[in-house]
């Protein structure tokens, strides 16, 4: 069946970073194809005008399609006017002591399934054989002006009862105001297609931005956004929602694409994110899906390198991380959220 419609087409213009690492884009309007029922890149190459009428078959699994705009994050995300988080430091830690012991009690049992990789973080310290971590401030706060200097300290990333904390903290080092962790798996594990399932458990707070997402394996040669970025999880301030999104380079030219729990086609996904979810990232010759609770908040067409998002059908790493304020959050910190954790009691990836 074929739809005909307008649609307005977008890319966003990346500013050029120094270093080697990473910049989050600016963040563009809201998509308009937030509620689509399907999700398909621009074509590659000169992007559509807004006022290209386009003719797009849909897929068998969907009743509808839609042409790739721009990243669904919208601008309140990063608004200064949030409301704060009232929690102060001592019901931070006792959310973080609760929520490790439900994932202690509640947690599945891995199954006999070989998985093609798996931490279940059940030692007594992180696995640096799966691990390692990134140090610094990296460059412009690693591309996105955060305020935190990462480490690998156990101050800052630890296991404790079969699970793994990244901790947030507010302390003086290394000239910077705040502490955290950035953990990946570069150089140790890296896949291309598969399903990942990961129980986790997020942070909030304003200026808190916690993630669980991937990069090319080729980040070094190809740099970003070449490379490709999936962010499976991120979350920003206090916002109960949960946000999906495809960075990539169109042409010569970078393009994103995401949607979030809170309005994906047409419907909206109650979650409390401080608690545990099960989270599943499904990824194939065609489609890249992304789940929480068995609700899908993203969706985007990939097969045959549809909008030039060839970067997506080579391996990728992962990435897990709590920063402190930066482009998408803003520049206010509650700083009686410290110190504030992203929990994960588990990480399984399986063709």
């Amino acid at each position: 069946m074929v739809y005909k419609f307008i649609a307005a087409v977008g890319i966003v213009t990346l500013a050029a970073c120094s270093g080697d690492k990473i910049c989050e884009p600016p963040i563009p309007a809201e998509s308009s194809a937030a509620s689509s029922s399907s999700v398909i890149p621009a074509s590659s190459g000169n992007l559509l005008s807004s006022s290209s009428e386009i003719a797009i078959e849909s897929s068998a699994e969907s009743s509808s399609s839609v042409i790739l705009s721009s990243d669904s994050r919208d601008d309140s995300a990063g608004s200064s006017t949030k409301s704060s988080d009232s929690r102060n430091s001592s019901s931070s830690v006792e959310t973080a002591s609760s929520s490790s012991a439900e994932a202690a009690s509640s947690s599945s049992a891995e199954p006999a399934t070989q998985y093609l990789w798996n931490d279940e973080f059940d030692g007594e310290s992180i696995d640096l054989n799966k691990w390692t971590f990134d140090i610094g401030t990296g460059a412009s706060g690693w591309g996105n002006n955060e305020w935190e200097y990462y480490t690998d300290r156990k101050e800052n990333a630890y296991v404790k009862d079969g699970v793994l904390h990244i901790r947030a903290q507010k302390e003086d080092y290394e000239g910077q105001k705040y502490t955290s962790a950035r953990m990946l798996t570069k150089g140790k594990f890296a896949f291309k297609y598969g399903t990942v399932e990961a129980r986790i458990a997020l942070p909030t707070g304003k200026g808190i931005w916690p993630a669980f997402w991937m990069l090319g394996e080729n980040f070094d040669t190809v740099g970003w956004p070449a490379c490709g970025e999936i962010d499976i999880i991120e979350a920003v301030n206090t916002e109960n929602k949960i946000y999906g999104t495809n960075h990539w380079a169109n042409g010569s030219e970078y393009a994103t694409y995401g949607n979030n729990t809170g309005n994906y086609r047409d419907q909206k996904f109650e979650l409390d994110i401080t608690k545990f979810h099960t989270y599943k990232f499904t990824w194939d010759e065609k489609y890249i899906r992304m789940f929480v609770d068995d609700f899908m908040y993203h969706e985007i067409l990939i097969e045959g390198n549809e909008g030039d998002t060839e970067e997506f059908h080579k391996p990728f790493f992962f990435l897990l991380n709590v920063a402190v304020a930066g482009n998408w959050p803003g520049f206010e910190v509650d700083d009686s959220q410290f110190p504030n954790e992203m929990l994960v009691d588990y990480i399984r990836v399986s063709k």
